[in-house]
């Protein structure tokens, strides 16, 4: 199961993290060739009541792949990131990015919380991260 060629997302741990096993058994149930979208992982992070950060460091130490982010930043073939810049219609959606910037950078969280705030996909909201050249860090899972 695991892929002993390609182990550059285990490498990340430095040997230091162990695999949840039953974490790991989800994992293995709702893979589709060693890649795992967004959007399951999540979901097994909520079904199992662990934060989806354990799901992402269990996906990296089976040497699997993380993909479709939910943001459009990774994980899509054959260009990687799907996202593109666009201003949003009003205002109300950069004040609320502007507000949030850490060292004026968005975090994964944030732009979640955004979206959910103004009731829009979270491509929405990266999208317009994206025209305001504004990067989005720390996502949830650890795939950046």
């Amino acid at each position: 199961m695991i892929d002993k060629k390609n182990n550059k997302f285990a490498e990340k741990h430095q040997g230091k993290a162990q695999i949840n096993n039953i974490i790991k058994n989800e994992i293995l149930k709702q893979n589709k060739d060693g890649e795992l979208p967004c959007l399951i992982a999540f979901q097994i992070a909520n079904s199992l009541q662990v934060a989806p950060s354990e799901v992402g460091r269990t996906v990296d130490l089976l040497n699997f792949r993380l993909t479709k982010c939910q943001l459009g930043l990774y994980g899509y073939k054959p260009q990687k990131k799907i996202v593109k810049a666009k201003e949003p219609e009003g205002q109300n959606l950069k004040k609320a990015i502007q507000g949030s910037l850490v060292e004026e950078r968005l975090s994964c969280i944030n732009a979640w919380e955004i979206a959910f705030r103004f009731n829009v996909h979270k491509m929405i909201v990266s999208s317009t991260c994206e025209a305001m050249n504004i990067k989005i860090i720390k996502c949830q899972l650890g795939a950046f």
